[in-house]
């Protein structure tokens, strides 16, 4: 089944919780049935007894993303094998924002970085990463030393994760410095803010 115009124009951004070990094989069914899916996958090393192997290991185990016009199409990714529920509050599934999937795809391109997932907002200060690979993150700092521990967390479906950050590319989201971050982020090139940052956070 293939998408029509219309349901293109209001389709929005799911998460799906799937059976354990499911996630690459409802991510193809979904393709297969015309949807669009996602499921963010980090690459690892798995060390058997005799070798090593890179794989593919899910960056939230059990969650399958697809965007559809929940109304029309819920139907079609509730009967794929392997679908539990929609993520939401109570019957309500919840809507994902265009930016955390592009956070989570951001995210899979830097395995090295990746910790542990979480289920509930670590207490700590917020912050703002000002550059980098994970530029413009939103978190919270839950351990400091000379490399941070982040949690970037997601809370339409309650998960987190954590990544390994240099502190020093982190400023709090209430100071000066994170504000004009921002500001020059929406009005001016790229280029330009980054060679900004690096200039503020020179020794």
């Amino acid at each position: 089944m293939t998408m029509s115009n219309e349901s293109v124009e209001q389709a929005c951004w799911y998460a799906v919780y799937v059976r354990s070990r499911y996630e690459k094989k409802v991510h193809q069914q979904l393709l297969e049935k015309g949807l669009t899916s996602f499921v963010p996958l980090i690459e690892t090393i798995r060390q058997w007894s005799d070798r090593k192997k890179r794989v593919e290991l899910p960056l939230i185990k059990s969650y399958v993303f697809v965007k559809i016009n929940y109304h029309k199409e819920h139907v079609f990714v509730l009967e794929t094998d392997g679908v539990v529920k929609f993520i939401g509050i109570g019957k309500t599934p919840s809507v994902i924002s265009e930016r955390d999937i592009a956070w989570l795809k951001r995210l899979t391109h830097e395995p090295d970085a990746i910790g542990d997932t979480v289920a509930s907002i670590p207490r700590g200060k917020k912050v703002r990463v000002l550059a980098g690979p994970f530029k413009d993150f939103e978190g919270v700092v839950c351990k400091e030393g000379r490399e941070d521990r982040l949690v970037v967390f997601f809370e339409s479906i309650m998960q987190g994760v954590e990544i390994t950050i240099a502190p020093e590319l982190l400023a709090p989201i209430d100071s000066p410095l994170s504000q004009a971050r921002a500001a020059d982020s929406a009005s001016r090139g790229g280029h330009e803010v980054e060679s900004a940052v690096k200039h503020l956070l020179r020794p």
